[in-house]
């Protein structure tokens, strides 16, 4: 009786986890409550593992159905924990030209009064540490400049242009969403120390903070590839109502159905932009390298739609969570660079030893292996 009733759980965890693969390619525009179903495929596999270890101490044949289930899900399972225990470094050797990029949220570099701090110190050690690092290619989100003719009391602290850009001979290219009264800019950037032959930006109808850009950038070898910037519809949900919504059974009356209604919002909106997104990378020809601020965890409609396209970074070559987000949420990785399969993954990694912003930055390195197939 007590192995009948093991094997209808095995079954029933096996369904799950199937359930919550095909509720992360439904858009929540389409559907929205297959968005809830997706983000529970990690306590699945977690679940479809146990069982395979319940059932090879008890008989091992049974094991096989959930053992063979997790082999068909295991890149499912590294979306979320990578596990790469014996990777070893690339070899010196390698063929390729490399590509060194960095992708980070800089939350305006603090400029706010409730962000900044005393004498702008982190704003100042964010741009400096932002100028001075050695990735070709810069990708930025929630970015903001203060241009030469800016009327500004902070002296030159926030000239992000200048410093990031002419002063470390990169090329910049900032794609604007707004310019306030006092000539200071916001918007997202691409900063390159190879020459842009093209660029462009993606609206997701009124241009706004969440937005896309684009560069096409000219390696030396002569290759062109491509690389999107983009910050996807933020779900408005403040730190502490998620937190007092789960705490206790008035915060969960209280902030739990203003929660839900801005999650529904957030990921509708989400997902109508990575779908115009995706529309327009399979009519690029060139290789193609993302960064992102997505917004949303790896158990996503917009995170799916991605990884069935591209190698995501993390899960290609990291160890653990890899988590981005700089705040109490434990594990929650949202910020994401892709590759084409053009490139190989060669490193990845989480600058957690730069808190100045909510959100950790990442720098990945990439070999480009193959020719591009031709321009657009």
């Amino acid at each position: 009786m007590r192995r009948s009733f093991a094997f209808k759980c095995t079954v029933l965890v096996m369904l799950w986890v199937l359930v919550a693969i095909a509720c992360a390619q439904v858009p929540a525009y389409t559907f929205w409550p297959a968005t809830f179903g997706a983000l529970t495929l990690p306590v699945a596999l977690a679940l479809n593992l146990g069982a395979v270890l319940y059932w090879l101490l008890r008989r091992w044949t049974v094991a096989l159905l959930p053992l063979a289930l997790a082999v068909l899900t295991w890149p499912h399972f590294q979306r979320g924990l990578a596990v790469h225990p014996l990777r070893v470094a690339p070899a010196s050797g390698a063929v390729g030209p490399q590509v060194k990029v960095l992708s980070a949220n800089v939350r305006i570099f603090n400029v706010y009064p409730q962000l900044r701090d005393a004498d702008l110190g982190s704003s100042r050690r964010m741009v400096q540490w932002v100028a001075e690092n050695p990735a070709d290619i810069l990708c930025l989100q929630e970015f903001y400049n203060e241009p030469a003719g800016a009327r500004t009391r902070d002296g030159d602290v926030f000239r992000t242009v200048d410093k990031i850009g002419r002063q470390s001979r990169r090329q910049a290219f900032v794609s604007k969403t707004l310019t306030n009264s006092i000539g200071a800019e916001f918007g997202l950037a691409i900063f390159s120390r190879f020459p842009m032959v093209g660029r462009g930006t993606v609206h997701f109808g009124q241009l706004t903070q969440n937005h896309a850009m684009w560069a096409d950038l000219r390696l030396p070898q002569g290759d062109t590839i491509r690389v999107y910037n983009f910050h996807l519809q933020s779900m408005s949900l403040e730190e502490q109502d998620i937190v007092d919504s789960y705490s206790s059974r008035s915060g969960f009356r209280q902030k739990g159905l203003s929660l839900l209604r801005r999650f529904k919002r957030g990921a509708a909106a989400r997902h109508w932009q990575v779908d115009t997104l995706v529309r327009r990378f399979e009519r690029c020809r060139y290789p193609i390298l993302l960064c992102a601020d997505l917004n949303d965890l790896p158990y996503s409609y917009s995170y799916d739609q991605l990884a069935d396209r591209f190698q995501n970074g993390w899960a290609t070559v990291g160890n653990g969570v890899g988590r981005t987000y700089n705040g109490r949420l434990p594990f929650v990785r949202i910020d994401n660079q892709f590759a084409s399969p053009h490139f190989t993954v060669d490193d990845f990694w989480v600058h957690y030893e730069i808190p100045y912003s909510d959100h950790f930055p990442t720098t990945a390195t990439y070999r480009l292996n193959s020719k591009p197939t031709g321009p657009q």
